[in-house]
């Protein structure tokens, strides 16, 4: 007899099965902002889910068994995208909305003690599933997040290369990047923690309006990108990376000319040993005399061109000035009578100089990359013989 009564209330579930899924998508349209949100094409696939859900549910009535709640057999009607457009949260409501329907037709379906445990079998079928959904997001979240990173690589990857073509334009449109915004990039160590690289992506993501890690070996390659002040969001990271010189390449643009900044910051990484006093973090601009002695060709033809040449075409004898005097030692008095001019002349001259070039003769540092700018400068002016003024 009970056999018989359980085999009717399948029986009147099978035939209304129709009916419940009807009423669901119904409550589901009227109550739900998200879903009436949603494209037509989502809405459709989510009525599938329904309906799959309840066919599930009335055959693991009839005979219990745990892969008929299996979250992803009931997803399985749907393609794999739709859990991009459904939040757990949203799989959820859903789950809660579909044990809702079933319970208030349960009178219609069932009667006397099967109510009741029709009832139960609602709710423990309804648990059973919401734990297998949040399994199925979280296998999901995996996967994303393994492919996020593949292509986060890949993008740095194709950054350090120099390339500019849709391949590139793909993944950072992948990753929701905005390539209108500024951007620049930080090359460092390497942190010696082991967890500590995930502590860097997640504060590099807060910093900066968008955010790329890329690991080479022992050094850790950051592109950011955003509206703000790039060079401060770069200054809050230097904590999380490992011991060592910390570079930041110049400002571009947009992410598309980023190559640029990566050359600057992983030239003056490479040539930092050279200066073993560097500032944390510096600039890729701090290194051109290292770098140009490593030989970097860019560095060479930016002290040729924005430190040296400006000098050479000026008025006056700024070059004879500058070569003067830090030959000299750095000393007014003895430029001046190499020179055969007052002290305050060569004074007038160097501040001059620091206007043209935007270095400082007067700073040991400054000076020292005029002087590599004077040494290059000089080896591409055709040979001549240095001749000082004669004293009138």
């Amino acid at each position: 007899m009970r056999l018989q009564a359980q085999a009717e209330t399948i029986r009147r579930l099978r035939q209304r099965s129709d009916l419940l899924t009807a009423a669901a998508m119904k409550r589901l349209d009227a109550e739900s902002v998200w879903y009436r949100a949603l494209p037509a094409e989502d809405r459709s696939w989510i009525g599938l889910v329904a309906a799959s859900g309840i066919s599930a549910f009335i055959d693991w009535y009839e005979n219990p068994a745990p892969t008929t709640y299996n979250a992803s057999e009931i997803f399985r009607a749907a393609p794999p995208e739709l859990i991009r457009s459904m939040s757990l949260q949203h799989t959820l409501s859903l789950v809660r909305l579909l044990v809702e329907v079933v319970e208030a037709h349960t009178s219609e379906i069932a009667s006397g003690e099967r109510e009741s445990e029709l009832r139960e079998a609602v709710l423990i079928y309804s648990r059973e599933v919401a734990f297998s959904a949040a399994e199925v997001y979280a296998r999901a979240a995996e996967v994303r997040g393994a492919w996020d990173a593949r292509t986060e690589a890949l993008a740095v990857d194709a950054i350090l290369r120099g390339d500019d073509d849709d391949a590139l334009r793909s993944r950072l449109a992948t990753l929701g990047w905005d390539a209108t915004t500024p951007v620049v990039v930080v090359a460092g160590a390497l942190p010696s923690a082991e967890d500590s690289s995930v502590e860097l992506r997640r504060t590099a993501r807060r910093a900066a309006g968008d955010a790329l890690v890329g690991i080479h070996g022992d050094r850790v390659v950051l592109v950011l990108g955003g509206q703000g002040d790039l060079r401060a969001a770069a200054t809050s990271l230097v904590p999380l990376l490992g011991d060592g010189p910390v570079v930041l390449g110049p400002v571009v643009p947009t992410v598309l000319e980023a190559s640029q900044s990566a050359r600057g910051a992983l030239a003056g990484l490479a040539a930092a040993r050279g200066w073993p006093d560097a500032p944390r973090p510096a600039q890729a601009s701090d290194f051109l005399p290292e770098r140009a002695l490593s030989g970097d060709t860019e560095a060479v033809e930016v002290l040729r061109t924005t430190v040296y040449a400006p000098l050479a075409a000026a008025s006056g004898p700024l070059v004879e000035t500058l070569a003067s005097y830090l030959e000299s030692g750095r000393s007014l008095e003895a430029a001046a009578r190499a020179l055969f001019v007052h002290p305050n002349t060569v004074r007038y001259r160097l501040r001059r100089i620091a206007q043209l070039s935007g270095w400082d003769p007067t700073d040991a540092r400054e000076g020292f990359v005029l002087q590599i700018a004077l040494v290059l400068g000089r080896l591409r002016e055709p040979a001549q013989i240095r001749r000082f003024p004669t004293k009138s």
